[in-house]
């Protein structure tokens, strides 16, 4: 059993043995248990927006009934996913910068965080770790003011917040407690709420180092790679807490299962009369055209055999049962890590600068920070 401190709910996750950080996953395998035909899932509501490459989730969770179904705590998520983020473009990233501000300045909103409320931004993981440096990343790249409200008020214009800093290590790192170090920082600097930044684990591909998650329920450091510590929650520091996250590792079993289920769809591209040179890079399926064609159940036993028969879930399963046992089942990020979570922190801290200060826009917002 998970229990959300803050709330006192208490969920059952023991058939959640697919490993994901994410409440949009979350909700896709909650719409595929869901038996009433219409992708409803009781005491849930999403809106989901595509616009640009650039999908935009909300999801709620507002019930103990919703929280069992998607295997998370009642709270509101926020997605946005931008596969287009791997071709290192820009222009498209100061986009989703924008984008990202937008509607992260629509999530203080909605959790009734003012205008002048400060902030406390705390940067978890191992910066010695290029996949776990997320958060001390962002926090390299945040505006911080704090010092400037306390010791010359009369110097800070209109349209700025205090907002202090922290990156506390990891308990290995350090030989304590990452919420005992940053509930120790919240008692003596006093701040409105928290914004809390992590990497996170996937059980896509597809999203890895492509998808930015919001919430505001808190978050367990290193949940990403199974290694959980002490959360930080509402009810720990006292104060509301947001999570900032993207994911930037899977597991070997997340691997193994996409790399079937593409092959899978390319035979089955195949025997639909889709055929492609994969040497053209013009004429390359995306994933969202392999997704679209699956071999027939018949097809898929008399190629896969007993595995063919299968669903999702106990595929992953058995791929998982296979490789533990081996200590197979490695955490993996992708080659090119170093420059994206470069990157992807500096674009965040663009839009997270944005949405905290209303006289920083992406116009200006190079300015203010080194």
């Amino acid at each position: 059993m998970n229990q959300d401190p803050s709330q006192g709910h208490q969920v059952d996750l023991s058939r959640y043995n697919i490993r994901t950080d994410l409440a949009r996953e979350s909700h896709e395998l909650a719409t595929k248990r869901n038996r009433s035909g219409d992708g409803s899932i009781p005491g849930v509501r999403i809106e989901e927006k595509t616009e640009d490459g650039i999908t935009t989730s909300w999801i709620w969770i507002e019930n103990d009934r919703g929280a069992e179904e998607m295997g998370k705590v009642p709270g509101t998520y926020l997605t946005i996913e931008a596969p287009e983020l791997r071709s290192r473009d820009s222009v498209f990233s100061q986009k989703v910068a924008g984008h990202f501000a937008e509607q992260f300045a629509r999530f203080l909103e909605e959790a009734g965080i003012g205008k002048k409320d400060s902030c406390l931004i705390v940067g978890l993981g191992n910066w010695n770790v290029t996949a776990d440096a997320l958060g001390p990343l962002v926090v390299k790249h945040t505006m911080i003011t704090r010092h400037l409200f306390e010791l010359e008020p009369e110097s800070v214009q209109e349209g700025y917040r205090s907002v202090s800093a922290l990156s506390p290590g990891v308990l290995g790192l350090t030989g304590l407690e990452t919420s005992d170090i940053v509930r120790g920082v919240v008692d003596k600097a006093k701040p409105d709420f928290v914004i809390a930044f992590d990497s996170l684990a996937s059980r896509a591909l597809t999203r890895v180092n492509t998808t930015i998650q919001v919430a505001d329920t808190g978050i367990n450091p290193g949940s990403g790679v199974g290694n959980n510590r002490k959360a930080l929650t509402r009810e720990t520091l006292g104060v509301p807490v947001i999570a900032i996250g993207v994911p930037t590792v899977v597991d070997a079993v997340t691997i193994a299962y996409d790399t079937i289920d593409f092959v899978t769809s390319h035979l089955g591209r195949e025997i639909h009369g889709e055929r492609n040179n994969p040497l053209d890079p013009y004429n390359r399926p995306t994933v969202k055209d392999l997704r679209n064609y699956q071999l027939p159940s018949g097809t898929a036993r008399e190629v896969l055999g007993m595995f063919g028969r299968l669903d999702e879930q106990e595929k992953r399963q058995l791929i998982h049962e296979v490789l533990s046992p081996l200590g197979q089942n490695l955490i993996v990020t992708p080659k090119e890590v170093d420059s994206f979570i470069a990157n992807v922190a500096k674009m965040i801290a663009n839009g997270v600068n944005c949405a905290l200060h209303d006289a920083v826009t992406m116009d200006n917002v190079a300015s203010h920070i080194s």
